[in-house]
């Protein structure tokens, strides 16, 4: 199958070259906590190992930012930092890293006196003191307020629309060294966003990946459906398939995301069935945000309980973190994000309660079985 790639420009990121037609990059994220060095370093290099172009690692704090510098010394994989809510925390770690990874729906939060645009200039100019490439990650799950408020029940033209308006900040600063990712837990989304991005800033590279898609298969299933209709457009420089595993297999997602490129070039599709019409259960990536490594098996344990009801219109989400799961979880029928002793449960936006890791699946069986009794009053 002959496939006419994005005339994207082109993008250093240390060693790896990513957009200008050459070859598309798969990446991956370590779920280990940072501050466990040898746990960090051992996880990098699985990935690496396994074919994983960039391995993307988590900081929060100055003790994650003094750990990535012992991990730096210890793998030679080529490095992203995510700076989660803490953009500040990029000019301690940019010399020890290729890539910088920032959320524009994170920059409010810390010195809130300052400008967003003030922010981005920070950021550009410490990448451009340590050569450091730049993706602007926009999430669905934590636009930023203000564009929120611009296009109020908008939520895909706000996510466009704040991509967009950062990518213009970049220019503005003379930096053209970065890539932008607009995620989704729904592929249909995913789909959408880049395809309207890429009509309009063709020449950005993007990183391609469907957040939170939740436990394999479906979560292969699921990103297979963005990616392929995404690739076959020549949209797409590099990728990140997002799978909910234990640690020990998060290597995994570097072999499934080669063999979805690899399946796309040669032209073998999958049929994949429609996740609006059934249960839907999205789960986000185990990575080093999590608080209890019981999360993985919490999420596979919701899959088990509720299959009983796979025909009802129902989308069940389960994040590890309090990163994601707040503002990730409003859109799900019942939400679970889990913390280090306990998971609140959420229906759409409202709080249910805050349960213990025991407690809370009988829990859930019971909010999911009076969700199940009003669709069908409803009907």
């Amino acid at each position: 199958m002959k496939i006419e790639r994005k005339p994207t420009r082109m993008v250093q990121i240390g060693p790896v070259k990513i957009g200008a037609g050459l070859p598309i990059a798969v990446q991956s994220m370590c779920a280990t906590r940072t501050q466990d060095i040898d746990a960090t370093v051992e996880q990098a290099e699985s990935i690496r190992k396994a074919g994983g172009a960039i391995v993307r690692i988590a900081i929060d704090s100055d003790k994650d930012a003094e750990a990535l510098k012992q991990v730096r010394k210890q793998t030679s994989a080529t490095l992203s930092v995510d700076l989660q809510e803490n953009y500040r925390l990029a000019s301690k770690i940019a010399g020890f890293v290729d890539k910088i990874r920032y959320n524009p729906g994170h920059l409010h939060h810390h010195e809130k006196e300052k400008s967003v645009p003030d922010k981005v200039r920070w950021l550009v100019d410490v990448a451009r003191d340590h050569g450091c490439a730049i993706r602007i990650g926009v999430n669905c799950g934590s636009i930023a307020p203000d564009f929120l408020d611009r296009y109020p029940g908008e939520q895909m033209k706000a996510l466009v629309e704040s991509t967009v308006y950062h990518c213009d900040l970049m220019e503005k600063y003379g930096f053209t060294n970065y890539v932008v990712s607009l995620k989704d837990s729904d592929p249909e989304k995913v789909v959408a966003a880049n395809e309207q991005f890429s009509d309009r800033l063709p020449h950005v590279p993007l990183h391609l990946g469907v957040t939170e898609a939740g436990l394999p298969p479906d979560a292969i299933i699921k990103t297979r459906l963005a990616f392929e209709k995404l690739l076959a457009k020549g949209i797409g420089d590099t990728v990140r398939v997002s799978l909910t595993l234990p640690n020990p297999r998060k290597y995994e997602e570097v072999i499934v995301g080669q063999k979805i490129i690899d399946d796309v070039y040669a032209g073998h599709f999958i049929s994949v069935p429609d996740f609006g019409k059934g249960l839907n259960i999205i789960s986000c990536p185990s990575c080093s945000r999590v608080e209890n490594e019981k999360f993985v098996e919490l999420a596979e344990k919701v899959k088990e309980l509720t299959q009983y009801a796979n025909r009802h219109r129902v989308t069940i989400a389960v994040m590890g973190c309090r990163v994601n799961g707040p503002g990730e979880t409003d859109d799900a029928d019942l939400g679970l994000w889990c913390g280090p002793t306990h998971v609140n449960l959420k229906r759409k936006a409202q709080t249910v309660g805050a349960f213990t890791y025991d407690e809370i699946l009988p829990r859930l069986r019971s909010e999911l079985d009076s969700l199940i009794s009003n669709q069908k009053t409803q009907n």
